[in-house]
């Protein structure tokens, strides 16, 4: 019923639209004088009057009574209704019809944004909220600074310090593979390559990141990892089957394109004026990529780094199946570790039980989480700031 309610709510607001505009047309033509706004804005108005009317007055119904109720088509109906006569007894030709239109969609985009707001506010509460009661029967110096990780365990070891490491050192080798492979195609695709070449590159380079994490997971263990170890072991190196070094390697490959699309787009939006001077000068292509290009986009680059560290950051498929669930406290990425997310999808898979402290340090995970991608955006924040430049 409440997919009814929508579907007539759309259908009221379609012909409040026409009725809106038709009846400010004739206005127009019976007058002397000009309509203050285009008859397009009078039917509009009343369009978005009869929809957002039906709608709210739909779901209040649908709250009350029921989503399945015979009353909720009805509510839309009369919700549009009553919110679009008024204003089609109003129009006339001095109606100030597109300014009202334009406020409509103001406090449209506004409550979209106090709707993202207010979910990112919700959840971080519902999460604090259970971090708290965690921290009741754990303490948060233990947590914080503790050196084993094993929920199950007995007695139970709550050390938040080797997910943290994990999550560190395969963050640090997917980037330090991603970063510089995703910036150079980037400045050959936006500096050197030609309009047909780039046409076919972007889009190739790109297809990488459609695929699913769960199969670039599978080319981690069932490849990538073997291939580690073997190499590991002819040179007499004690490999674990599964290893940081395997997920990090995959997992840099994943964000590539995140980071080459993004670097591209951002050095391709640096004025050509400023490359036409620095030629002027004398200066070679390579020297004007790296004197001039480079640090205009500077802060977009940074940006572009920020959101791949953040994406390596929260994956979790990749390091299941390539670096495994061995919450190792260790600098060696030829060892198996675990990170963060990881934990937090193991912690809470199949029935749990929500008042013991093992499902609850999940939410404490997800909560420093939450923080420790708040300071990066915060670090990201700061540098392009102080690298920001206006180029009129």
């Amino acid at each position: 019923m409440f997919l009814w309610a929508i579907v007539l709510a759309v259908l009221m607001a379609s012909g409040a639209f026409l009725a809106g505009r038709r009846h400010a047309l004739a206005l127009a033509v019976a007058g002397d004088a000009r309509l203050h706004s285009l008859p397009s804005y009078h039917g509009l108005l009343l369009g978005a009057a009869a929809l957002i009317g039906g709608l709210a007055l739909a779901i209040v119904a649908g709250l009350l009574l029921g989503q399945q109720s015979p009353l909720t088509p009805a509510a839309a109906v009369l919700g549009a209704a009553v919110a679009a006569t008024p204003l089609y007894r109003r129009t006339s030709l001095d109606f100030r019809a597109r300014n009202a239109f334009e406020r409509v969609v103001m406090l449209v985009l506004l409550a979209c944004s106090a709707v993202a707001v207010l979910t990112t506010i919700g959840i971080v509460f519902s999460v604090l909220f259970e971090t708290m009661v965690f921290f009741r029967s754990v303490s948060p110096v233990e947590f914080l600074f503790g050196l084993h990780w094993s929920p199950t365990g007995t007695p139970p070891s709550f050390g938040f310090v080797p997910l943290l490491a994990g999550t560190f050192l395969i963050t640090l080798i997917a980037i330090l593979v991603a970063g510089p492979l995703g910036l150079l195609s980037a400045i050959y695709m936006a500096e050197y390559a030609g309009s047909q070449l780039r046409g076919v590159l972007k889009p190739l380079l790109e297809i990488l990141a459609g695929i699913p994490t769960v199969v670039l997971g599978f080319f981690a263990a069932l490849l990538v990892a073997p291939l580690i170890r073997g190499t590991g072991e002819s040179m007499g190196l004690a490999v674990a089957s599964e290893s940081a070094l395997a997920a990090g390697l995959v997992m840099g490959m994943m964000i590539v394109p995140l980071i080459s699309s993004l670097a591209d787009d951002i050095i391709n939006a640096v004025p050509q004026s400023l490359r036409d001077g620095s030629y002027a000068m004398g200066a070679t292509k390579s020297e004007t990529i790296r004197r001039v290009v480079i640090p205009a986009a500077l802060p977009g680059i940074v940006s572009a780094f920020m959101l791949a560290i953040s994406r390596a950051v929260g994956e979790t498929m990749i390091v299941v199946m390539a670096a495994g669930l061995a919450a190792n406290l260790t600098a060696n990425p030829l060892a198996a570790v675990t990170t963060i997310t990881v934990q937090i999808a193991t912690l809470l898979v199949g029935d749990q039980e929500f008042d013991s402290p093992k499902t609850l340090s999940a939410f404490a995970l997800g909560f420093v989480l939450f923080f420790f991608t708040l300071i990066l955006n915060y670090i990201a924040l700061r540098i392009v700031q102080k690298y920001r430049e206006q180029y009129d």
